[in-house]
């Protein structure tokens, strides 16, 4: 990782928060994003402290005008950037009738939009380098979608059909796309959902840690492939979805997230 420059976005916890780390420990420079001022620019000071280069770039993800800046900054400090990693997402889990119009809307700007958004302020600077990586942080939902995550879900497929697309646009040009499909991951991101929404959710199936999901990461910026499973297993999910997608269909109905109350007791 020595010499390479990594921006995150939503980098402040979770997924976001161990890449920053675990990059910067790598030899990485990393240019951190998220809306939290004061956390980000602690996590900065940490690293700093610790003899690490990063930098803090608070902003907000759906602004066009945030995701320029944060490559804007990489490169007056830094002086490239190789790595752009679309981390920034939050969660919203109920069933359709649950999911009002303006949560679909917000899910979309903040999982899709701010996606969108990242990449396109680093990739002109990836073509003029001829080389560079964007890695878009979807879920395993985006591949299969389960019981309670209709929107949700249909964001992060959202980010899959862009990185597709993407990948073929850019073949050829020294410029790799990476889509990484973590399962449940042990992060703050039910407290945001609580903190947002008013509720937190509960459910089946496996979980890992950030520090997993960002191993796996670190992996494939030092190796580049077009799609990553943290939890290897979960791959056979993706694969029976596309083979046998009835069946699938009653396999993950057990997998299904159910709402519960800020005191943990489930509302249905």
């Amino acid at each position: 990782m020595n010499g390479r420059v990594v921006a995150i976005t939503g980098a402040s916890a979770g997924i976001g928060l161990a890449c920053a780390t675990r990059l910067a420990d790598a030899g990485a420079s990393v240019v951190l994003s998220a809306r939290r001022a004061e956390r980000l620019a602690a996590i900065t000071r940490e690293l700093i402290a610790a003899g690490r280069q990063a930098l803090a770039v608070p902003g907000d993800v759906t602004s066009e005008a945030d995701n320029q800046a944060l490559v804007d900054r990489a490169i007056a400090t830094f002086g490239r950037l190789d790595v752009m990693i679309a981390n920034a997402g939050i969660g919203f889990h109920g069933t359709l009738e649950e999911t009002p119009p303006d949560a679909a809307r917000r899910l979309m700007d903040v999982n899709f939009m701010g996606t969108y958004l990242a990449a396109r302020a680093a990739l002109p600077v990836f073509r003029r380098q001829a080389s560079g990586h964007l890695i878009i942080i979807s879920s395993i939902v985006g591949r299969r979608g389960v019981p309670g995550t209709s929107v949700y879900g249909a964001t992060k497929a959202a980010q899959l059909g862009f990185a597709e697309s993407l990948r073929a646009e850019l073949l050829g040009t020294g410029i790799h796309v990476t889509v990484v499909f973590p399962v449940a991951t042990v992060t703050e991101f039910h407290k945001a959902m609580l903190r947002d929404f008013g509720y937190a959710v509960q459910g089946l199936g496996p979980r890992q840690s950030a520090d997993t999901v960002a191993a796996a990461i670190e992996a494939a910026i030092l190796k580049p492939r077009a799609e990553v499973y943290p939890y290897a297993k979960s791959r056979a999910l993706a694969i029976a979805g596309v083979i046998a997608p009835a069946f699938t269909d009653k396999a993950v109905r057990k997998y299904g997230r159910r709402r519960k109350d800020p005191k943990g007791s489930p509302d249905r």
